[in-house]
């Protein structure tokens, strides 16, 4: 069993949709820093997707920071991002330009995105600050 839930949606790619939903159980605390990712074998048969799909996530996941794969030991959660918060903040740059030309495609006001972010922020969990 996979630590954290993914429900793959039709139409999206299954790759990004695992590795949001990693991300998602990070933050949230289901995944903790130094704790044992499941093998890309154990991911490809879980989710029944092609071994190389796995592997793709696995090494995306790796590249972005979340986990950090050694000699012997495989993959775990990497502990959070070294940088100050501004360094960090900006790593979310593509997300927040892709969340505001949909925001505004669909007719919507800052304050909208912002209520949005704020709920989806309380629902998992989130501090404020």
């Amino acid at each position: 069993m996979l630590p954290f839930s993914v429900t793959l949606k039709p139409g999206l790619p299954i790759a990004e949709q695992v590795i949001f939903a990693v991300k998602k159980a990070v933050v949230a605390g289901q995944l903790k820093p130094g704790q044992a990712f499941p093998s890309v074998r154990a991911v490809s048969q879980e989710l029944q997707i092609n071994p190389n799909t796995a592997h793709k996530i696995v090494a995306a996941l790796v590249a972005q920071g979340v986990l950090v794969t050694t000699p012997a030991v495989g993959s775990v959660v990497a502990e959070q991002a070294a940088g100050d918060r501004a360094e960090r903040a900006e790593l979310l740059g593509a997300e927040v330009e892709w969340l505001v030309v949909e925001a505004k495609k669909l007719g919507l006001g800052l304050d909208d995105v912002q209520a949005a972010v704020a709920a989806h922020w309380k629902k998992i969990g989130g501090r404020k600050s």
